[in-house]
């Protein structure tokens, strides 16, 4: 579905990806294994653009709901893959990946490997925070992976917040459970200082308008001190 004018949601990849309609394409992540089909009939049904049109497949964060495909949209498309440069050797399997602790842990480290394993990517550009790249500004908003970041694009004035935080159609929630929420927290703070007028996230739904003033309503609540949403 179009988001806004040149902003695509592609649904049923169970993650959140967004395809940036330019002269090329821009994807941002990819959703869980085995769904690069409908992200590929989407551009061709839908955008009448074809899959070569890819020129860059920007990944969030190294987690498998957000990199699932981005191995074989890269040989498809013959797009470079950017990723922050503390999860590179994640997402290109070259260390293991760090996850959280109890039940959800046990869980992602045992079952989600199992039926839903991707195959690793060398990433071909490492980013860095106030980089930019296809029009997008980089921003390092570490604490649910150590480079998990942000996207903005001033043209359109939307926030890609990956896992940071999401909305869920009547509240703002942090995305997922962190590694570490001082370090969230420190990062929600980051984005707050931005003015953007809609919030797209790696799960849930958009948020708009006045996102921006959202999600500093929601920065002064102190994470670290009182939990957060779904824990």
């Amino acid at each position: 579905m179009e988001i806004v004018p040149g902003i695509h949601q592609v649904d049923g990849v169970n993650g959140n990806c967004f395809i940036i309609v330019r002269d090329d394409l821009t994807l941002i992540d990819t959703g869980m294994p085995k769904n690069s089909a409908k992200i590929v009939n989407y551009i061709q049904d839908i955008l009448k653009r074809k899959p070569t049109d890819i020129k860059t497949i920007v990944l969030t964060h190294f987690h498998i709901d957000h990199v699932g495909d981005a191995s074989d949209l890269k040989k498809l498309s013959g797009a470079k893959v950017a990723i922050h440069e503390a999860d590179a050797d994640y997402v290109a399997g070259r260390k293991t990946q760090p996850v959280p602790g109890g039940v959800k842990g046990m869980i992602f480290k045992v079952l989600i490997p199992l039926f839903f394993g991707s195959r690793p990517v060398e990433p071909d550009i490492e980013l860095n925070d106030g980089d930019t790249i296809a029009g997008l500004t980089v921003i390092h908003t570490p604490g649910h992976t150590p480079g998990s970041i942000c996207l903005f694009d001033q043209a359109s004035n939307v926030l890609f917040a990956g896992d940071l935080l999401r909305f869920n159609g009547s509240k703002i929630e942090i995305g997922v459970v962190p590694l570490d929420t001082s370090e969230v927290q420190q990062s929600i703070n980051k984005i707050a200082a931005l003015d953007f007028a809609i919030m797209l996230s790696g799960h849930g739904i958009p948020l708009r308008p006045d996102a921006s003033v959202k999600v500093r309503e929601f920065a002064k609540r102190d994470i670290r001190k009182n939990g957060f949403p779904g824990k």
